[in-house]
This record gives C-alpha cells, structure tokens and sequence, in this order.
C-alpha cells in the first residue's frame, strides 16, 4: 500500500468522524430544544435519526476492519484505527443520552416546568462546543488542544453541582416538586456523562499524538 493510499484511507476515516460528531452535536441541541418547548415531534424525529448514528457507527468500524484485514498499514496508522474505534463508540453512547433526553421530554409534555432550564441550556451548549472542538483536535492530532477542553469540563460539572444544589432545595421544600426535579436530574446527569465522553476522545486524541494514556476524568 503506497502512502498516498494509506493517507486517503485516514481521511476518510477522518472525515466520517467529523460527520458523525457534527450530527451527534446537533442531536444533543435537539434534545434539549424539545425538553426546553415541549417539541414532541422534535423529540420524535430526534429519537428516530439515533438510527443515522447507529449506522455510521457501524461503517466507520467496518472501514477501520478492512483497512487492518486488506492493507499493511503503519504503526502510526493503525494507532490511529485504533483511536477512531474508540471515538465512535463515544459519540455512539452520546447519541444515546440525546435520546434519554428526548424521552424525558415526551414525560413531561403536559406539566408545567417548576423552574426554568437555563442551567440545562447552559450545559448543553458547552458539551456541544466541547464536543466540536476535540474532534478538530483528533482530526488535527492537536494533543493540547486536547487537555485545554477539560477545563470546559470542569466548567459543565460546576453547573451540574449548581442543579442539583438548586433543585435539591426545591425538593425539601415543596414535596410535589420531587418527581419533576428528579427527571431534570436526570438531564443534567447525561449532560454531564456526555462531557464525560468528550474527554474520552481527548484522551484517544492524547494517545494518538504520543502514544501514552493519560486520565483526564479524574
């Protein structure tokens, strides 16, 4: 296999990921727009396209497979098979909390919010930048960049404290509030576990440009 072959191949791993990450952001937006306005036919269409995800999934695992079985790749290539391997199976997994998301959504349609979900919005929009900007970092093997986005980490877990602390007191103070604060707990939680998941791919990112693992969900 010549290199020029060799480096097609990548970009078009590359590539996949990008697509992949780009659909996954705008499903977490779609999530949380459809709990925000009570959309079910957003929650519904957003539900439905987790299939798109699944099946990228899928050709992206098959294309790293074939490139190893038909090819003689490089160390450094097949580092890098291996590290797209793990980043769909994130995104996949993000993909799935978009869902739970949405089927929290559908719950609630008909009551009435007992608060406003700007520290949900808040969070969704920094996992979704997070997310943007590590797989730039994996697609530009960017191991700094990489370590720069745990600070926005930190930042979707101070927020995820902030909710919880808040609708905690809700709770102790008003009974009836338990079984709605409790579901957009349970929001916040895979907000929280998406950000968990971005991380994962900073670290694939770091192991890529170095070939060491670090932890960065310490």
């Amino acid at each position: 296999m010549t290199r020029t072959s060799s480096d097609l191949r990548l970009q078009k791993l590359h590539d996949a990921i990008i697509k992949m990450g780009s659909i996954v952001e705008k499903q977490i937006f779609n999530s949380v727009e459809a709990l925000k306005n009570k959309d079910i036919k957003l929650a519904n269409e957003t539900i439905k396209k987790d299939d798109l995800v699944d099946d990228l999934q899928k050709e992206i695992e098959d294309a790293c497979i074939k490139f190893i079985a038909t090819e003689q790749p490089l160390a450094i290539d097949l580092r890098n098979i291996f590290t797209t391997a793990k980043i769909v199976t994130d995104l996949e997994r993000m993909a799935d909390h978009a869902v739970d998301i949405c089927k929290i959504a559908k719950k609630l349609k008909e009551e009435i919010y007992i608060k406003e979900l700007k520290h949900i919005s808040e969070m969704a929009e920094k996992v979704q930048n997070m997310i943007k900007i590590s797989i730039d970092a994996y697609v530009e093997s960017d191991d700094i960049r990489a370590l720069e986005i745990c600070k926005m980490d930190d930042e979707v877990d101070a927020l995820y404290k902030a909710v919880f602390e808040e609708l905690l007191l809700l709770m102790s103070k008003d009974h009836n509030t338990i079984q709605q604060s409790a579901q957009f707990l349970f929001v916040c939680k895979y907000l929280e576990r998406i950000a968990d998941h971005v991380t994962n791919i900073c670290e694939w990112t770091i192991y890529l440009k170095t070939g060491k693992y670090v932890d960065l969900n310490e």
